[in-house]
């Protein structure tokens, strides 16, 4: 076992079951970029300030570019026996150029490196999230445009309830993705200040230079106060809570995918390539995909929750719990970005049966409430209107029809104020293309939505 950096307190070496559980680098190994990348900016300061020479902070960022270049073109492994990302980038560093790599960790600690690091590395994910969300709302928007005017019922309740466009279903996906991203951005942004030079906890006697480490680093300023800049993990959490709201949507979204796909409703058909079938039952397709984006759902709020419990009971500023932050959110944002990218093109194939969804929207009485607009348009107080059309909806049930089919005579038994032009007023189409209000189901509302969501992107 190689010496540790922090050995000289110590008379025994560490425990081997200890230093394996101790161990973070099979978890954070993936930091890599950002721990040279933040080692070289506070290099560089530390020259530029006086703290070591020119010559050796030159040095130092030469040799961690070429640490940085072997372990991208993989001829530099890690070390899974080294403690952590930060010890195994030092060691390389000091095995590469000697004693000057001692001094890089001059005015720092780990704990004030790893949460710069953690930042660095979070701002990048998501970036990376925000991008395949971008693409994901492109297809739905074009999805939409496609079908702005294929009528299929609208549901509350899980019961059918007005006639709707499924364009006019798939933009309200959009804007909750697009709510999505902006969560996202929010919590990149509140998470791009330094920690860096707050050092284990109370700053430092170096005179150090905080700010031009973040510009370097093209972050928006610095962690104001160090015990925070150390033991602040808010950015986890927010990251973690918005991507559990971006699972959240996308589970909604597969339920609907599910049932739609079902002989039941038979809406939609997933295209071959996103369906599975059944080891011993031929006929089956199933949409695996969709329920496998439901069911790791929970697998992200699980490490939402993880976090704020390993948070809630911490003093200040830096404990060892923390170390439990990457594996959580490093978890959430990879099962995150898998499943937005299979989702994604598993809804650009899958194929729309129009015939069915518009037979679905001609049963179930959902033009009920434009007979009562009607009547209140007349004149006819709502609340009556309403009960005239609810009995004309029984007496249709009890005739075994639909409101289409009544003779005028039959809805004059209902109400005087019935004219021939009562069939435009509940013809289906007519009833969806004339919602044209700002956000409803007309065709000119569904093209307001997406001109208006792409102009977002």
């Amino acid at each position: 076992m190689s010496e540790k950096m922090w050995a000289g307190r110590f008379k025994k070496q560490l425990d081997s079951e200890v230093n394996d559980f101790n161990s973070s680098i099979r978890v954070d190994c993936r930091m890599y970029r950002s721990d040279i990348n933040g080692s070289i900016a506070h290099a560089a300061m530390l020259g530029k300030q006086g703290i070591i020479s020119k010559d050796d902070a030159e040095k130092i960022i030469e040799g961690l570019s070429d640490i940085l270049a072997d372990l991208e073109s993989e001829s530099l492994q890690f070390d899974m026996n080294a403690e952590d990302i930060h010890m195994f980038v030092e060691a390389e560093l000091t095995k590469r150029i000697g004693d000057t790599g001692k001094k890089l960790h001059t005015a720092r600690s780990r704990n004030d490196q790893v949460a710069l690091d953690i930042r660095l590395h979070l701002r990048d994910e998501a970036n990376e999230v925000v991008a395949i969300l971008r693409e994901l709302i492109s297809v739905i928007t074009n999805k939409a445009e496609e079908h702005k005017a294929t009528v299929m019922p609208g549901y509350t309740h899980l019961q059918r309830a007005q006639p709707i466009t499924f364009g006019h279903h798939l933009m309200a996906y959009a804007q909750m993705f697009l709510r999505d991203i902006s969560r996202i951005e929010d919590a990149a942004a509140r998470m791009n200040f330094s920690p860096l030079g707050s050092c284990a906890l109370a700053g430092t006697t170096y005179p150090t230079d905080r700010m031009t480490v973040a510009t370097a680093l093209n972050m928006s300023g610095i962690c104001e106060n160090s015990l925070d800049g150390v033991s602040d993990r808010d950015f986890t959490v927010e990251l973690a809570s918005a991507a559990s709201l971006v699972m959240m949507h996308l589970s909604r979204f597969s339920e609907e995918i599910i049932l739609w796909s079902s002989w039941e409703f038979k809406f939609i058909e997933l295209d071959d390539a996103y369906s599975t079938g059944s080891s011993i039952m031929p006929q089956k397709k199933n949409p695996d995909i969709a329920e496998l984006v439901r069911g790791k759902t929970g697998r992200v709020y699980g490490n939402l929750v993880t976090l704020l419990t390993m948070l809630k009971g911490l003093p200040l500023a830096y404990n060892k719990d923390m170390q439990e932050d990457k594996e959580a959110i490093f978890d959430s944002i990879d099962t995150l970005k898998q499943c937005i990218s299979i989702f994604t093109p598993m809804l650009n194939t899958m194929t729309v049966i129009e015939k069915n969804m518009k037979d679905a929207a001609a049963k179930g009485f959902i033009n009920a409430t434009d007979v009562a607009d009607y009547l209140t348009k007349r004149g006819v107080p709502f609340r009556t209107a309403y009960k005239i059309s609810g009995t004309l909806v029984a007496y249709c049930i009890d005739k075994n029809t639909v409101l289409e089919n009544l003779s005028l005579a039959e809805f004059k038994e209902f109400s005087d104020v019935f004219e021939e032009d009562v069939f435009d007023a509940i013809n289906l189409e007519n009833c969806t293309f004339r919602r044209n209000s700002e956000g409803g189901t007309a065709i000119e509302s569904v093209e307001a939505q997406i001109k208006s969501v792409r102009a977002k992107l």
